[in-house]
């Protein structure tokens, strides 16, 4: 049952797929881009929820917009409508009544009027400025009653309306950044490298002509599983770590504890900038699934001013 009800979900959209008319649909972006106040989203039902994500998703990517339902129009909310608004009136049939008795009223305010609908000859297909037709051969549930593949086609539709318009005005990650502050989305594109490193005293460091045995205490009282290599001008030479000390003490016993730094340490270790966003450098230091790399040195004009630990990168909510 659940394949078959996989195969006819994929047959419904790709019928979606080959009959919506894209150039229609290029009419509505074009309308909506050249919008001067607000996108106002409303339908009734099904429709409402899908009306009420597709103006999250065009707020959030840097389109002004606004759901409401259709009766807080008939109670005063109508009063937020210009005419250099367009109000989009989602509804499969076109026959909503909800949605019709408003149409004077929005008419009367100058306002445009967008219908999305799956009824081409419907009642709110020829009262609109503009109507999109959006073709739904049948909905998935055995009845052809449950909104199911309609409401789909629809939320489809928002999403392509919300990017083209995201792409055309150019809306780049930093902007969409400033409108996510909070959460996991807020993290990946604001935090840096910078925020969550190790640095000044913190930073374990030393020179190439220390001696193992005398800089184990700064190895361990650090916490960061490896000592950075500098010289007086804090230019990193080399990184010598946790695993770099095991290795060395089974391949050479005690005696490696009077070897010089410069003799063990890496000289290839990579490094990364203080800005740096902690999401690119998270996925940089994960990009060898096989050899993860725990700490990274952080330079800035080729000098160490910090070292970044994968443990605070996850810590902070950013994986």
């Amino acid at each position: 049952m659940l394949k078959d009800l996989f195969t006819d979900a994929q047959k419904y959209l790709d019928h979606f797929f080959h009959t919506v008319d894209i150039q229609r649909v290029e009419e509505v972006v074009k309308m909506c881009e050249g919008c001067q106040g607000l996108i106002i989203l409303t339908g009734v039902g099904k429709s409402g929820i899908i009306a009420e994500k597709i103006a999250m998703t065009l707020i959030s990517t840097g389109t002004r917009a606004l759901y409401l339902p259709p009766m807080n129009f008939l109670h005063g909310d109508i009063g937020i409508v210009s005419d250099k608004d367009i109000l989009v009136m989602i509804s499969k049939t076109g026959e909503t009544e909800e949605l019709l008795n408003l149409v004077p009223f929005i008419k009367k305010r100058k306002a445009k009027i967008i219908g999305f609908v799956s009824n081409p000859a419907s009642r709110l297909s020829k009262e609109s400025d503009l109507s999109l037709y959006l073709p739904v051969e049948k909905e998935l549930c055995s009845f052809d009653l449950v909104p199911t593949t309609s409401t789909v086609v629809q939320l489809i539709l928002g999403d392509i309306l919300a990017v083209a318009l995201m792409k055309n005005r150019q809306f780049a990650m930093s902007d969409y950044a400033l409108n996510h502050p909070a959460g996991s989305i807020g993290k990946k594109l604001m935090v840096t490298v910078r925020d969550l490193m190790i640095d000044q005293d913190h930073v374990p460091l030393c020179s190439p002509a220390d001696k193992l045995v005398d800089v184990l205490v700064e190895l361990s009282n650090k916490k960061c599983g490896a000592l950075l290599v500098a010289n007086k001008e804090r230019d990193l030479l080399g990184i010598f770590t946790d695993g770099d000390l095991r290795r060395a003490l089974q391949s050479k016993g005690p005696a490696v504890l009077d070897e010089t730094m410069q003799n063990l340490m890496n000289v290839s270790a990579s490094s990364l900038p203080p800005e740096t966003l902690a999401w690119d450098a998270l996925k940089y230091m994960q990009k060898d699934p096989q050899k993860w790399v725990m700490v990274m040195p952080v330079l800035e004009q080729r000098k160490v001013v910090g070292i970044l630990r994968m443990h605070d990168v996850v810590k902070a909510g950013i994986s």
